[in-house]
């Protein structure tokens, strides 16, 4: 296959991801937050993350080499195990880190093999560092803007036009976060990611519904680009540890939060969103658009019940129909075993996207193997799914 003209018929990954490298973060960073921001030390034999002046564990190995085998905690992040395997063993499945997960070009043959058109590209150690810098608001805004230069210098925001890298927006410093998005529309990206959590500011937490954010929403509903939510560090970790549990949050630890999945797995997004229709974002500025992404979809029907209650409660806050909200702003990356045919059937085959979550060790190996949680659904509808909502969405 030609790896600028591919098949328009080939499905387009909503969730895949790089394994960043140490100057990720470093290698546009002004001197002044050097020791603010991210750094990489070594510690003995290991190399460790400091973010905001402490040690991080949201990423247990940064070097990534050896790296977690793509797709080896399938089953058990399912939760469909074989009776009898050495659950603790896979998590020790690795291999040293693979060309085509740090470089674009190897990448692109990459997408060839798995027989897809193209993938939207998020960060694996990104995702948790804005949690990080949480007290330190111009280190964090520092930080996200040297990764984002990073970012568009080794993969491209839109790279042969089919590697889509999603650039990491913080809303803290309204004024700091317009410029970035200016800079990032500037370079070609398809597609923002904001934090799906309360946002530190100088004036203390806030909703990202509320006011002093407009300017930013403005700008994007004025580029008619989608903001993704992806699953991170949020913060809700502190949470569970009132129930005992430790303050950090390290979803690729051996032995992965037991409480903490069940009590916040999905709140920050699902809390993201219910202040993004409460506080009038999404009527405010009416071309925005959320794509929910790693957050699985149990929660978006759960939401969608809460809200008709609260619409039935006090109508005067919604002008809408809550389900018609969700329908016209809200998309979501399913997880494997959610049951995608109800999901479809409550807000819409068009608000469904294929998602792999590819090279991550919970991701589907193979990630068109997607195909077969959709057997239940007609092909047109899961062809949408596949392809056409994101390429919609993203003016493919």
């Amino acid at each position: 296959m030609v790896a600028n003209s591919p098949s328009t018929a080939l499905p387009i990954d909503g969730d895949q991801h790089y394994y960043e490298v140490e100057e990720s973060f470093t290698r546009h960073l002004d001197k002044q937050f050097r020791k603010r921001g991210v750094r990489f030390v070594s510690s003995g034999r290991r190399v460790e993350v400091v973010a905001g002046g402490r040690i991080n564990r949201f990423i247990p190995n940064p070097t990534f080499d050896p790296v977690i085998e793509a797709g080896c905690l399938d089953l058990f992040f399912r939760g469909k195990v074989p009776e009898g395997a050495d659950r603790a063993a896979l998590y020790h499945r690795v291999e040293p880190i693979r060309p085509e997960y740090r470089d674009r070009d190897e990448r692109i043959a990459k997408l060839d093999e798995q027989g897809l058109e193209a993938a939207l590209l998020f960060p694996t150690m990104g995702v948790g560092m804005e949690e990080a810098l949480r007290d330190d608001v111009p280190a964090m805004m520092a930080t996200l803007r040297a990764f984002n230069h990073w970012l568009a210098e080794d993969w491209g925001f839109a790279y042969q036009k089919r590697l889509f890298g999603v650039p990491l927006i913080a809303l803290s410093d309204p004024d700091e976060a317009c410029t970035e998005v200016e800079w990032c529309l500037s370079q070609g990206a398809r597609m923002l990611h904001i934090r799906p959590a309360p946002v530190p500011t100088d004036k203390g937490w806030r909703s990202p519904g509320d006011a002093m954010f407009d300017p930013v929403w403005a700008r994007i509903d004025e580029a008619r680009v989608p903001v993704a939510m992806h699953l991170g560090d949020s913060g809700y970790q502190r949470w569970n540890a009132r129930w005992g549990e430790s303050e950090d949050f390290a979803p690729f630890s051996s032995e992965p939060m037991n409480l903490g999945s069940m009590v916040s797995g999905s709140r920050a997004i699902h809390d993201m969103v219910a202040m993004l229709i409460i506080d009038g974002v999404v009527h405010r500025f009416p071309n925005l658009r959320f794509c929910s992404v790693e957050n699985g979809s149990d929660w978006l029907l759960t939401l969608e019940r809460r809200l008709q209650k609260k619409a039935n409660q006090t109508p005067h806050l919604f002008p809408e129909h809550p389900t018609d909200t969700i329908r016209q702003k809200v998309f979501t990356t399913p997880y494997a075993e959610d049951a995608i045919p109800t999901l479809v059937e409550r807000i819409g085959v068009g608000n469904v996207l294929f998602g792999s979550d590819w090279p991550h060790g919970e991701a589907l190996a193979d990630p068109c193997s997607f195909r077969e949680m959709l057997e239940d659904i007609p092909q047109p509808d899961a062809a949408r799914i596949m392809r056409t909502n994101l390429a919609e969405l993203i003016r493919f």
